[in-house]
């Protein structure tokens, strides 16, 4: 389908973006949530669910880089991933990309979007579908980690909807309860917590339950320019402190072992380390140690 309409970005009611559209790729209306991929004059193509930009071809690797790369090197062993979320397997794709890695569980609840993904955004997740470390499950992300085994992974990374419609549940004390059983002593837990300049309540209520579970609750930044209003915020949990302020050598040392350094567009040890030193504006919506 050929058009010259423009799609309007849907999150704020009074506030957004929008993009020309140079081709419909594809319009459904899953079991969860309306899936829209377009290809579009500026950012290549260009997914929304529920009328909410998730990725686009252009700055995918902004957010995928920071999500993945981030927890697995601030670990320094992780061995076992388990993704909640990310259909368009991006995510997925950057964890396999440490060589350290020896399973990556990646449990989302809509497989329609999966499966547009596979067919008009190939190049987001590469060989990921077919990596052997990688266990694709369309499933409740939930009821997994309730049933999972204690101490059976060493990260979680929760790439999800804001905390409205499917992916609310994912913001829940039970939900963090349980990631903080499954997971290994030094085990951590990244999501994204919104845009604060406009989703502060995100942040911070996001931040308060996630304390009652893990030793070191913090966040750190990422700018990804689709995500309108400024820089995007990453919650961080960990069992163990201090697991944020690894020196920058440190990391440094541990992506070259992972195979990674020298092989991103936005991740850099010395960006790892300062998307921890938050602007005040952001800093004031975490909790008081």
């Amino acid at each position: 389908m050929t058009t010259d309409a423009w799609v309007n970005e849907t999150l704020y009611a009074a506030w957004g973006q929008r993009f020309r559209v140079v081709r419909e790729l594809a319009r459904v209306r899953s079991d969860f949530q309306d899936i829209m991929i377009f290809e579009s004059e500026t950012h290549g193509r260009v997914m929304l669910l529920d009328g909410v930009v998730q990725i686009t071809e252009a700055d995918e690797f902004v957010y995928q880089e920071m999500l993945a790369h981030v927890p697995l090197l601030a670990h320094g062993a992780a061995k076992r991933v388990l993704i909640i979320g990310a259909g368009d397997g991006g995510v997925l794709r950057r964890v396999l990309q440490h060589r350290n890695v020896e399973k990556a569980v990646m449990v989302e609840i809509d497989g329609a979007v999966i499966r547009l993904a596979k067919e008009h955004l190939p190049g987001i997740a590469g060989d990921a579908w077919t990596d052997p470390r990688a266990e694709v499950i369309v499933g409740d992300g939930i009821d997994y980690v309730q049933r999972a085994p204690d101490a059976s992974f060493d990260v979680v990374i929760v790439d999800s909807t804001d905390p409205i419609g499917v992916g609310e549940v994912l913001f829940t004390d039970d939900f963090y309860a349980n990631c903080a059983r499954l997971l290994t002593d030094r085990g951590l837990v990244v999501n994204q917590c919104g845009v604060p300049f406009m989703q502060a309540d995100e942040l911070r209520e996001t931040s308060l339950r996630r304390k009652r579970f893990f030793a070191e609750v913090s966040a750190y930044v990422a700018a990804v320019p689709t995500y309108v209003g400024g820089l995007m915020t990453l919650g961080w949990s960990a069992k163990a402190p201090g697991l944020s302020a690894t020196p920058v050598a440190q990391i440094r040392a541990r992506a070259e072992a992972a195979g990674i350094l020298g092989a991103t567009r936005y991740w850099t040890p010395e960006i790892h380390a300062g998307a921890f030193h938050l602007p005040p504006y952001i800093a004031e919506h975490l909790p008081a140690d």
